[in-house]
């Protein structure tokens, strides 16, 4: 099997990050495709993905046919059907790994909303609502749960998983906007920041001259830009 990884800008594009760290982590390889998010994506992210949207994986098989995966979730399933490590071997920690990274994927939308993806910046947020805050503290008690459950530094054991690709965007949240998830969320923040493929997607997201003038003012619109380390 020979996969495609198809994505967007490493600055903004949490839902890219994801599969993309996971794949990278686990020494999978992949011939790495980006797409900039301009104006208008729609035609131009339909002509590779039936929803126009990103992430993407294409599966390019010996027979010469190729399979399209799309949506973060559905590729991760996909790899662990494919490859060993993608999600824990212990079945308590796999549980809870599944649990955690389907709240993710289908939760948090204060956090999402009003604290978008933006690697390159520093920012203060205008203010932290009850729905955000609740967020925030959610995460924090996840973070702690599976870490003291499962004994680290990774969110399910002492392998990088999916639920630590799942997360993956928000320790750029939680770093962006200075957000209190408590020793242990930050802990694990730190660990995830610099590990080798994390560093590898930032780098390549400060080098990006490309702005994307909707997510711009998505982040001007809640908080503050204090500093800005891109090209």
């Amino acid at each position: 099997m020979t996969y495609t990884l198809i994505t967007a800008n490493r600055n903004y594009s949490s839902w890219s990050l994801r599969p993309w760290v996971l794949m990278r982590a686990l020494d999978i390889a992949f011939e790495d495709q980006i797409f900039y998010f301009e104006e208008e994506n729609y035609e131009r992210f339909r002509a590779f993905a039936p929803n126009a949207q990103v992430p993407c994986l294409k599966d390019h098989g010996a027979d010469g046919g190729t399979r399209t995966i799309w949506d973060s979730l559905a590729i991760m399933e996909y790899l662990a059907e494919r490859h060993e490590g993608c999600w824990p071997e212990d079945e308590k920690a796999r549980m809870w790994a599944r649990c955690a990274a389907a709240e993710m994927h289908g939760g948090f939308a204060p956090l999402r909303n009003i604290c978008p993806m933006n690697i390159g910046v520093r920012a203060k947020l205008h203010k932290i609502d009850k729905a955000l805050s609740r967020n925030i503290e959610r995460i924090g008690e996840l973070f702690a749960q599976g870490l003291d459950s499962f004994g680290g530094p990774w969110l399910a054991g002492n392998s990088f998983t999916a639920v630590d690709a799942v997360y993956a965007p928000v320790a750029y949240r939680v770093r962006t906007y200075d957000l209190d998830i408590g020793p242990k969320g930050r802990a694990w923040v730190e660990d995830i920041i610099a590990h080798p493929a994390m560093q590898d997607w930032e780098t390549q997201a400060l080098a990006e001259t490309q702005r994307e003038i909707a997510h711009e003012e998505e982040i001007a619109s809640v908080a503050t830009v204090i500093e800005d380390f891109r090209a």
